[in-house]
């Protein structure tokens, strides 16, 4: 298996595997801080994971691609290859499409009670793929993004833990039979919906749903929008 991304969430996930004897062939992203790396691990460090694609071809012992906690975008160059791209997506499909960040923000807006981490296969569009499965959590009526962002971090990885076995035992796993999604008519909450944030100052939901606690370090283009 190899694993494009960055941060907590993929390197949580690398250990998994590796916990579980499962091969990891290549981790691919931005290089990553000293404490998250391991030695046995092979690394490629690239800020375009589609320049690297005959390099992921070249490693792949299984033909298959973790996406996890990963900015970056598969275009033809990977998607041409044949390798099958699995990606994690913190939102429910294809209700909440986008940066996950501020997905959730707007979700919290909207009153949602429920969200859910969500994967899906790779296609030619942004979060369109279809998804294989699905888990939800709850969201409390007066929590704030914080402590529901957390949340939804873990319910990813628990996610990831229950699928990968079942993609090591089948490359080709067809999903569950009717995954629990999002509703039919979603949106795309990108950067432009991020910029859009300031202008919902006056939503009774607004201040919990911007509370980003300590995270705030950890997401600066969204409390960047928020100031």
């Amino acid at each position: 298996m190899i694993f494009v991304g960055e941060g907590a969430l993929l390197w949580r996930a690398v250990r998994h595997t590796l916990d579980h004897n499962l091969p990891v062939d290549l981790v691919c992203g931005p290089a990553p801080a000293a404490e998250a790396a391991r030695p046995d691990v092979p690394i490629r460090a690239v800020a375009d994971v589609n320049s690297v694609a005959a390099e992921l071809v070249a490693a792949s012992t299984d033909g298959v691609v973790w996406s996890l906690n990963n900015r970056m975008i598969f275009r033809t160059p990977v998607l041409s290859t044949g390798l099958r791209i699995l990606n994690i997506h913190h939102g429910p499909l294809p209700a909440y499409r986008g940066l996950p960040e501020v997905a959730l923000v707007y979700a919290m807006l909207h009153g949602e009670r429920e969200f859910a981490a969500t994967l899906h296969q790779v296609d030619e569009g942004i979060d369109t793929g279809p998804p294989l499965a699905a888990n939800s959590y709850p969201i409390g009526p007066d929590e704030p993004y914080h402590v529901v962002l957390r949340r939804g971090l873990q319910t990813c990885h628990q996610l990831f833990e229950r699928c990968v076995p079942l993609v090591a035992a089948d490359p080709a796993w067809a999903g569950e039979p009717t995954p629990p999604t999002g509703a039919d008519d979603g949106d795309y909450f990108g950067r432009k919906a991020l910029a859009r944030l300031p202008q919902h100052r006056s939503h009774p939901n607004f201040a919990r749903a911007t509370d980003l606690g300590f995270l705030a370090g950890y997401l600066p283009e969204l409390a960047t929008a928020l100031r």
